[in-house]
């Protein structure tokens, strides 16, 4: 994150912060009587315009829903949250904070975020998918720390018709996803057929969390933890992951840079590796020669990232009952129903993902949810499994800078085990300089 962003990110946080205290003491307006009751204060990114619609119904809902809590919702720009939240003090932050599923580590570690177990409903709980509790689970205490409306997945949006003009068979599902080779032979018989040979999507335009998010599913497939007892050398620049970071690099003259965001919906590729966001606008762009499929496997089985933003209580509120009470209403099926018609993503309740006409068992993204309800969970990825947890851990801002830096270096020429190299002590170094955050 560059410095301006990271100034504009303090000074929201004083501003809100300033706009959360109502008396002389510096209490939160959130903080009720102590008894139940009273205001509820509430932070959430600004989303996508139909995301935000859906939260401020939502907020609406469960204020007409019953008399004892008054939820009051602000807003902050997208690009600006995670370090509003993460420069902010516990003791002015909200009653209920979002926050994006990587940093719930992070948050914990700072004490930002409370256990929801004993707070919210066992039902609430009980709902929650698999991969849900997986990404809100802190490892060294076992505790839940929040709960999701919507998870997100990895995998190729492709056009039927461009494969198929250029001889290309494609995967049906999980079980016959492409082989690395297999990939590669796509590529090249695609790039034949086409112009520039520019075939592939892979939204080099994208930044923020996407490098991280999207590509460490390369790692993974090849069936290693990139981080293992808090350590990251040996893992994250292992011979399997540094092949694979190669492997992945030389595909790179396949690859349409994308500055226009256009290049599938426009035609230019047949092929766009992004997640489950995209599904509304490439549908709606290619109807039904539009197929999704797995990422390819790079020797332990396809995989995927899983988690997205979440919903958790800060350990300083005063309004627990309240603020609990708001995360059970967002989970209600029809809560959750409504915000992942917003935004397509997959839900994070099993009864809604069961219902889903997009991810059911016969919608277009049950792929989608297939790979979410194999999670690895905590477990080293391998054949058993397809969605993995970004790494869990206060460390994680640390992990994703170093990835994300050693892989696209590699992508545009870098010596990739140098740069897994240094990524791995840089990694290393920040677990030592912390006594390991306390995870063993």
């Amino acid at each position: 994150m560059n410095n301006r962003r990271t100034r504009i990110g303090i000074a929201l946080a004083a501003a809100l912060a300033l706009t959360a205290c109502s008396n002389d003491d510096g209490a939160s307006s959130g903080s009720g009587d102590g008894e139940g009751g009273g205001e509820i204060t509430v932070w959430a990114h600004q989303g996508q315009e139909s995301e935000v619609t859906a939260l401020q119904s939502a907020v609406d809902g469960f204020n007409s829903s019953q008399e004892e809590y008054t939820a009051t919702l602000q807003l902050v720009p997208e690009a600006d949250y995670t370090s509003t939240v993460t420069t902010t003090g516990a003791d002015s932050l909200p009653d209920v904070l979002e926050y994006d599923g990587p940093m719930m580590a992070s948050l914990v570690y700072a004490g930002k975020l409370a256990p929801v177990g004993d707070l919210v409903s066992a039902e609430t709980l009980d709902n929650q998918t698999d991969s849900a509790l997986a990404q809100n689970t802190y490892p060294s205490d076992g505790e839940v720390y929040g709960v999701s409306q919507f998870d997100a997945s990895l995998g190729i949006y492709a056009s039927a018709s461009m494969l198929e003009a250029a001889g290309v068979d494609y995967p049906q599902g999980l079980e016959d996803a492409w082989t690395v080779e297999e990939f590669e032979a796509a590529l090249e018989a695609l790039a034949a057929e086409d112009e520039d040979g520019q075939v592939l999507d892979i939204k080099e335009n994208y930044g923020a969390e996407w490098p991280t998010y999207g590509f460490l599913p390369v790692a993974w497939s090849t069936g290693q933890n990139i981080i293992a007892d808090n350590t990251a050398d040996g893992n994250l620049n292992s011979p399997e992951v540094v092949a694979a970071v190669e492997r992945f690099a030389g595909w790179r003259e396949y690859i349409d840079p994308n500055t226009d965001d256009a290049a599938f919906v426009d035609g230019r590729v047949a092929m766009s590796w992004v997640g489950h966001w995209m599904y509304n606008p490439y549908a709606e762009a290619l109807g039904e020669d539009l197929v999704v499929l797995p990422l390819p496997d790079f020797g332990a089985g396809p995989k995927s990232g899983q988690g997205s933003w979440a919903w958790g209580v800060n350990p300083e509120s005063d309004n627990a009952e309240g603020a609990a009470a708001f995360l059970d209403f967002l989970t209600t099926d029809e809560q959750v129903a409504a915000m992942t018609e917003a935004n397509a993503a997959p839900p994070a309740t099993t009864t809604v993902l069961e219902s889903s006409e997009l991810y059911g068992a016969d919608g277009p993204l049950a792929i989608f949810a297939e790979s979410l309800q194999a999670t690895c969970g905590d477990a080293v990825p391998s054949e058993d499994c397809v969605a993995v947890p970004r790494p869990i851990t206060p460390a994680y801002p640390v992990i994703s800078q170093q990835f994300s830096e050693a892989f696209f270096g590699a992508y545009e020429g870098g010596d990739a085990q140098e740069l897994l190299d240094t990524a791995a002590r840089t990694i290393d170094l920040d677990f030592q300089d912390n006594d390991g955050y306390g995870l063993s």
